[in-house]
């Protein structure tokens, strides 16, 4: 009986020198053929997923992508520091832009120079062939070497790859147009542009630059993109503590790594302090931040007893933590494994790449060799029949296939651009037609990320403007985001009313997690929670009581103030929805999408801003895992869905989802998890993006739809030789030109919203 997925063990390695799809299919095909293992292989991420039935043999993993023709090396259970590891992408990534401009830069010259001594065989001088031969070899060698490398790799194995043709075409070209320059006689009494319908003499240097410079031009651009594929997880890790303070049992404390943590061990979190690991409580009580694990935006107090989880900061008073969950065990664990297992799946388009790869070489190949035989044998004529064969090979180059995607992908991103929209890769396109159900993060999504006064009640008698000059003055003595939220709000009351500043204030005393008293105008000033206005017995009354239940039951934070043993005023503080919420949410109803608001607060601050924006089912109260399980879940049920965040703890449902998109505003995770950027902090451009998505999507279809019917067509008409080289080459561009013009339309893109302001 095979393994279950919770039996089944896993690994990762990180295989390099895949240079294209074909080369993940031929990686992925040698480990399938091991027993019992079950292999994907990302070429995006250079990331080979393995599960085997027992505990895998790396070392046969490693020995078997090598016998392919690739190095691999375990991925690490934890990703290493940032500035550990090799920046092998970003190598890779300058690597092939020297190349590409070295390639683009002698394109030109050579071009020009290639037509010109063919069309004008009088402008020939002596000495003309090494002016071309000096200008093209460091373009079909030195530029183009990858080609050649990953072709002569592949062929020490007998395969191929999109490389090879490539390789041979770039290699033909050039030896072809050698011979014609320095073994054909010249043309005589003809006019030059009857050698375009005449092989002798022909040169096709042009041809060999411009393929080289194309295909460079398409592998920088992906090569870019992938260099961040790894950066997600560097920043997952990043929020783990580096040391931690623990408490011996003979009652001294001792500076450790975070990583030497042991299960059980007490340690001390200090104010401001990061907690190190999954825990308990066991001493002291404080305010926590929690934001970044749970994307809850009103720090929650803990006391004796409460769970704390690793990656949280504690924002006041010292806590005793018994840790229960270290390393991979825990949730920041359990987060670093959810975003590498979900940026290791495969994309669609991905797939169809690989089945096509696999095909469509070989079988250029054999039809250009066939070419050659046939007319071999049928005219006896060298020149035909190299001829034919190199058009064939030319002509099916694949320039407009290697353009389709990445240029549909430049303008799309420009125009973006404009538009607040960040396109990270192709792969984010393919489910966008197909999306039906948008869930959005609360918090720094919806709302606004940050506690804010939005309604303030007082008694009568006690006179507004001095209540809150007193609340605003104790508060702005403590750091807690409550308290700042109050001083931000008394500070603009002040300024309306009578333009003065804070009083001075004394005996200040912060309660953590409580709230904060202190002595202003000679009165006493408490402001804070319920809680601490019953333990210090102070008197609310009943007209407040009533205030502050309603407005806890609506899903704001109630704060009282009171002044000499009396609560006098009510503060009501809530994330502050965006102003352009409600109509985001509006105008992806109108495209037909159902949508579904998922947050880490409490049930009624959910329903609350969903009722306030329209959002029409709310699942509250989630933690980061679950939130990718409530994905994984919607998906189960035959939707196909887009995820909309900004946090650290949106980064695994972000990563699951069909479609994520990002607030840039948000934390780097978030935005390395995600398929698509949203710069601007408007979620109006949230529908834009789905729009624009879908249009980039099509373009590159038919883009690729074009690439194969152009080589359909022109294919039999190269092998009957009713090409020639250089009008295949020709034709070969403007199928390139076609690609380039069809994604530029993209720019043309003007989203229904009011959203553009552009213009």
């Amino acid at each position: 009986m095979s393994p279950t997925v919770a039996e089944a063990h896993r690994v990762e390695l990180s295989v390099s020198g895949m240079t294209c799809a074909a080369c993940a299919t031929r990686v992925e095909r040698k480990l399938n053929k091991l027993d019992g293992v079950r292999a994907g292989v990302n070429y995006a991420t250079g990331v080979a997923s393995v599960e085997c039935p027992a505990e895998p043999d790396v070392e046969l993993l490693i020995s078997t992508v090598r016998g392919a023709g690739y190095e691999a090396e375990p991925v690490p259970a934890a990703p290493p520091p940032e500035d550990s590891a090799p920046d092998e992408r970003g190598d890779r990534v300058r690597d092939l832009w020297r190349r590409m401009v070295v390639a683009v830069a002698l394109f030109v010259p050579i071009c020009d120079l290639s037509i010109l001594f063919v069309v004008l065989p009088q402008a020939r001088f002596p000495g003309w062939q090494w002016l071309l031969v000096a200008l093209t070899l460091p373009v079909a060698g030195w530029a183009a070497w990858p080609f050649h490398r990953a072709a002569l790799r592949g062929a020490r194995r007998g395969a191929s790859s999109m490389d090879t043709l490539v390789s041979l075409g770039i290699t033909a070209a050039v030896g072809w147009s050698l011979y014609a320059m320095f073994f054909r006689p010249e043309p005589t009494g003809e006019s030059g542009w009857a050698l375009l319908l005449d092989p002798r003499g022909a040169l096709y240097l042009e041809v060999a630059a411009g393929v080289t410079a194309f295909v460079l031009a398409g592998r920088y651009f992906e090569a870019r993109a992938q260099r961040r594929a790894g950066d997600a997880l560097h920043a997952l890790a990043a929020l783990r503590a580096k040391d931690v303070t623990v408490l011996l049992e003979d009652g001294s404390r001792r500076d450790v790594p975070a990583a030497e943590l042991r299960v059980g061990q007490r340690f001390l979190v200090r104010p401001g302090g990061t907690i190190a690991t999954d825990g308990v409580v066991e001493d002291g009580r404080g305010a926590l931040d929690r934001s970044s694990m749970t994307g809850e935006s009103t720090p929650v107090e803990v006391v004796e007893g409460d769970v704390v989880l690793g990656g949280t900061v504690s924002l006041d008073g010292a806590l005793v933590v018994r840790a229960t969950q270290v390393g991979a065990d825990t949730r920041l664990g359990a987060m670093l494994r959810l975003v590498s297992e979900a940026q290791s799946g495969k994309a669609a388009v991905q797939r169809l790449a690989d089945r096509i790869s696999a095909y469509f070489v070989p079988a250029v190949l054999a039809g250009s060799a066939l070419t050659l035989l046939a007319w071999l044998l049928l005219t006896g004529s060298p020149d035909r029949a190299v001829t034919a064969a190199l058009a064939v090979l030319v002509i099916a180059c694949p320039c407009a296939l290697g353009l389709a995607t990445p240029t549909a992908l430049m303008v799309a991103s420009g125009r973006g651009a404009v538009l607040g929209i960040f396109i990270k890769g192709y792969q984010a396109l393919e489910s966008t037609r197909a999306v039906d159900t948008v869930v959005l993060d609360k918090t720094g999504t919806v709302t606004e990320g940050r506690m804010s006064v939005v309604e303030l009640h007082v008694l009568p008698e006690a006179g507004r403007a001095a209540v809150l000059r007193r609340a605003g003055a104790v508060e702005a003595s403590s750091e807690h985001a409550v308290a700042a939220a109050i001083t931000a709000f008394a500070g603009a009351g002040a300024d309306a009313e009578d333009g003065a500043g804070p009083p001075p204030v004394s005996s200040f005393h912060a309660r953590p997690g409580l709230g904060a008293t202190g002595v202003v105008e000679d009165r006493e000033v408490l402001i804070g929670r319920r809680a601490l206005f019953d333990a210090e017995g102070w008197s609310v009354p009943d007209e407040l009581e009533r205030l502050r239940e309603e407005w806890e039951e609506r899903g704001r934070t109630a704060v009282l103030s009171g002044e000499d043993g009396r609560a006098v005023a009510l503060f009501a503080l809530a994330d502050a929805v965006k102003p352009s919420a409600a109509r985001a949410v509006a105008e992806l109803h109108g495209l037909g999408l159902r949508t579904v608001l998922l947050t880490g607060d409490n049930a009624a601050t959910g329903r609350a801003v969903a009722e306030e924006v329209g959002i029409e089912r709310v699942i509250s109260e989630v933690l980061p895992d679950e939130k990718a399980r409530v994905v994984r879940e919607l998906r189960a049920e035959g939707r196909t869905v887009a995820m909309i965040g900004d946090g650290v703890n949106d980064a695994p449902a972000l990563a699951t989802a069909d479609l994520g998109l990002a607030v840039a505003t948000g934390t780097d995770i978030a935005i390395d998890s995600a398929d698509l950027i949203l710069v601007r902090d408007d979620l109006l451009v949230a529908p834009d993006a789905i729009r624009l998505a879908r249009a980039t999507l099509r373009t590159i279809r038919g883009n690729l739809l074009w690439a194969f019917g152009y080589n359909l067509a022109a294919l039999p008409l190269a092998a009957l030789g009713l090409l020639n080289p250089f009008i295949a080459g020709g034709t070969m561009a403007l199928s390139s030109f076609f690609v380039v013009s069809n994604s530029l339309r993209l720019r043309r893109f003007t989203p229904t919203s009011t959203s553009d302001t552009t213009g």
